[in-house]
């Protein structure tokens, strides 16, 4: 699995389990992690960040 593979499977593991909240959720997490100095958490969250993004605005097949 790619890293980017990754990220959209953490995007949607992150939308099944918080739902319409996820973008709340994620954008907390980002905060946590860069109130403590973990620039490599904080990207990886932007990633998924991203992905979950284009998952929400994606048409419906």
């Amino acid at each position: 699995m790619t890293p980017d593979q990754e990220r959209y499977a953490e995007a949607l593991a992150i939308e099944r389990m918080h739902g319409a909240d996820a973008p709340r959720w994620i954008a907390e997490r980002i905060g946590s992690l860069a109130f403590v100095g973990d620039e490599a958490g904080v990207l990886r969250f932007i990633g998924i960040a991203r992905r979950l993004d284009e998952l929400m605005r994606a048409p419906e097949a």
